[in-house]
This record gives C-alpha cells, sequence and structure tokens, in this order.
C-alpha cells in the first residue's frame, strides 16, 4: 500500500532515521535521506536503499536549524517525487550540562532543530498532503518527552513540547486522511548512546555486557535496549492504511521504562 509514495526522513544518515528509512523502502518508498557525514558513506547509504529495494533515493544536506535549507530540501523533494507522502522528524540534537551553565547557543539550535524544524517542514509538506487526502506524519519524541532528568533540559523541553506538537496538528488534520503521532523509544543502540556506553566501559573497566547492564539498571526493565528496527516497524505500521484512525497518540516503545515510573 505504500508502493510509489515518498517519504522524507530528517536526521537519517544513520540511526534510527536510517533504519525507518530502510524499512519504508522495503515498502516500495521512495526516499528522501537528510543529515551529514561523510560523502562517500551517504552516497552508498542512498545508492544501498535504491538499488536492494528498487525505489529511488536522494540525500538533501539541508542543516534543520535553518528554515531556508528546510524550504530548499522540501522543494527538491517536490520537484523530484512530485509530493511528500510520509514525513519523519527524526532529526534531534543533545547537549548535556546543569541549567546554569547550559550555553545560550546550544539551547538555541535544540530548540531549533530539535522542535522548529517540525513545524518547518510541517508546514510545509501539509498543503500536499490536503490536497492529495492522504498524509503520515511521524514525529519522533522520546520517552523523556513523558518525564524529565537532570542535566538534559533542552532534550527533555523539546521532546516534550514535540509532543503537544503532535496532537495539535492531530487536530488539525482529523477530517482528512492524515494522521499525526509520536513515537516515545527509551534507549536503542543509536551511535550517540554507544559513545556513551564506550565511556562507561573505559572509566568502570567493564565489558560492553556489562557497561549496557550498568546502564540499563535505571532505565527500561527489560534491561536490553529497544531494538531499532523495532522502531522502524512501528513507524511503518504507523503510516499504512491500517493506522488511520490513530492520530495524535504518543506511542511508548521503551522496554517497560514507563509502565516503571
Amino acid at each position: 500500500m505504500l508502493k510509489g509514495k515518498c517519504a522524507l526522513i530528517t536526521g537519517s544518515t544513520q540511526g534510527l532515521g536510517y533504519a525507518m528509512a530502510e524499512r519504508l523502502a522495503a515498502q516500495g518508498c521512495n526516499i528522501v535521506l537528510n543529515g551529514f557525514g561523510k560523502a562517500d558513506e551517504i552516497e552508498g547509504q542512498r545508492r544501498h536503499i535504491a538499488d536492494s529495494h528498487g525505489v529511488r533515493a536522494l540525500h538533501h544536506d539541508a542543516d534543520l536549524a535553518q528554515p531556508g535549507q528546510i524550504a530548499d530540501m522540501v522543494e527538491t523533494a517536490r520537484r523530484t517525487f512530485d509530493s511528500v507522502d510520509i514525513l519523519i522528524n527524526n532529526a534531534v540534537v543533545r547537549y548535556f550540562a546543569p541549567l546554569e551553565e547550559f550555553r545560550v547557543e546550544d539551547w538555541d539550535r535544540a530548540l531549533a532543530v530539535n522542535l522548529s524544524a517540525a513545524f518547518h517542514t510541517t508546514r510545509l509538506i501539509l498543503p500536499d498532503m490536503r490536497r492529495r487526502n492522504f498524509g503520515r506524519i511521524i514525529n519522533m519524541a522520546s520517552i523523556y518527552g513523558t518525564r524529565a532528568t537532570v542535566n538534559r533540559v533542552d532534550y527533555v523541553t523539546t521532546k516534550t513540547a514535540l509532543i503537544g506538537f503532535t496532537r495539535a496538528v492531530a487536530l488539525e488534520t482529523a477530517s482528512q486522511n492524515i494522521t499525526c503521532n509520536a513515537i516515545c523509544p527509551g534507549t536503542a543502540p543509536s551511535p550517540a548512546i554507544e559513545e556513551r556506553l564506550a565511556g562507561v566501559m573505559a572509566k568502570e573497566g567493564l565489558s560492553r555486557e556489562g557497561a549496557v547492564e550498568t546502564f540499563m539498571s535505571s532505565r527500561q526493565p527489560s534491561r536490553r535496549f529497544v531494538a531499532m528496527d523495532a522502531v522502524a516497524a512501528l513507524a511503518t505500521f504507523l503510516c499504512g492504511p491500517d493506522s488511520a484512525d490513530i492520530t495524535g497518540a504518543a506511542l511508548p516503545i521503551d522496554g517497560g521504562w514507563g509502565a516503571a515510573q
């Protein structure tokens, strides 16, 4: 049912974003990748998606803190694929500091990339979705959109706000075949998490297995990472026809973390 549709996924050159891009490509979606990295590696990813799944794929390196670059990315997608049918707002930046030490420039960039970018992509893409009477918008929130933690004021604030944004958009589009949902993952083995694990391993002299156990002990009752493929599968379901009546939801996929609080 998704064959021939176009999915634009921000922050999709690695981690969860790339997992969702590949899963949607397997369902026949043309893909717009976005993100930073080494040009040859990104080209390899783009080519892999296109060749493995028989779809078209392009990459746009828009800096999502810049509304003009977001507009250029959306227009490029529109020129190439006629319209964007699926939008996944996944791009994120993270900073770690107590509030009184949090740099103003880091706060501003987090608001721009984690929250305002979703506003800009949605406002630019929604008119086409309305005209075609089809659209699927997914905002990647977090377990930290429903609870807080220390030294991450930017992340907690933007992920919480993203859930509110999701609900507002869902109500504005409820009368059409357009849905807007948020996914709230727990901890997945993203590149950023792998870096933090490496730090735990070095500091505590632990194996990776031991570091995972230590890292997870205060988080997910499952004591294991949320699989990126599982998050991608949930996103793909939300893009299909069987999810037409799910809108405005903030769906956890967190190994029981939310239930334990």
